[in-house]
Parts: C-alpha cells; structure tokens; sequence
C-alpha cells in the first residue's frame, strides 16, 4: 500500500518523510517560480522549507530529485488509468498523456520555463516500457514513438501549450504513429 497523509501516523518514520517531501516540494516549486535550479541554494531550500539539511539528505540526493519525485507523483494517476486500459489504442494512450499535462498545466509551464523539461525524459521512456531487453522490432518501434512523443511534448510546452490535447491527440493521428 502507498503511504500517504492519511494512512500514516505523523509521528513514524513515513510520516516524518511524506512530510520533508511535501514541505521540499512545496519550498522548491515556489522558489522556482523566481529563480532557475541553479541559484537556489540547498540552504536556502531547506529553510524556506523549514526543513533541515540532513532531512533533504536523507531523502534526496539533488533537487532535480525532488522534482522527479513529483512528477512520478503526477504521473501515478495515469499510469493506473494507462493500466486499467491497456487495450485500447496507443493513440488514446497518448491522447491520455496529452491530458495529464494539461491537468497539470502550471507545474509543466514552471518546468519549461526553468529549462527542466528533460525531467521528463526518463519518466516517458519508463511510462512505454521502452527496455533494451525487448526484441529488436519491439525495441525500436517503441523508440520511435517515445522520442518522436518526448520531442512533441517539448516543442508544444515551449510553444505555451497553444493547442489543447484533444489537438495534440489528432496532429499525432495524422502523422500516421
């Protein structure tokens, strides 16, 4: 079971984490909103945060880390429901995909215009299963879906999400994918 606010006590060990990973979040997402990754200062995260070092440490190794953390946060909601529906069409899929960043449209926006982005990377490949393991027509065909997606995502974030999923779904149609 997925530990969350409600089902652990505050006091435990998991409690003492959700909350240093809410409370880091929190602290980096608004720093964010004024400063690139970069200026922002492990100390000056922590404090805002009320936090301190050794618990972002523990928890962390980077405060890519924490982004990371939040964004496979973001994306459990559709990866269940990726996995519920697992028949249906991989257009629908990306149809999906597309929805979540527009659920999620102001965290994405931060991302972009902090040049972070390439978080999502690996976040991506994890989602289409792409693995070297995989027979070699499998292991190429779904490269080419999943960076051909990686580059779409990139290039609709850096064009301010103009056109709304329902667009994005059909241009990727179109292009026959």
């Amino acid at each position: 079971m997925r530990q969350n606010k409600k089902n652990v006590s505050p006091m435990s060990n998991e409690g003492r984490n959700i909350y240093v990973i809410e409370h880091m979040t929190e602290s980096l997402l608004t720093l964010l909103e004024n400063k690139a990754i970069e200026d922002i200062s492990i100390s000056e995260l922590c404090d805002n945060a009320g936090i301190g070092r050794a618990s972002f440490y523990r928890n962390f190794n980077s405060k890519e880390d924490i982004l990371r953390a939040h964004i496979d946060k973001l994306f459990d909601g559709w990866r269940r429901d990726w996995e519920k529906n697992n028949s249906i069409p991989l257009s629908s899929g990306i149809g999906m995909i597309f929805e979540h960043f527009e659920q999620h449209r102001e965290f994405y926006r931060l991302l972009n215009e902090r040049h972070l982005i390439y978080l999502l990377k690996d976040v991506i490949l994890d989602t289409m299963e792409l693995r070297p393991d995989l027979p070699k027509d499998e292991a190429y065909a779904k490269a080419f879906v999943t960076y051909c997606l990686y580059g779409w995502i990139e290039v609709w974030f850096q064009r301010g999400m103009q056109e709304s999923a329902e667009e994005m779904k059909q241009l990727f149609q179109n292009q026959g994918l």
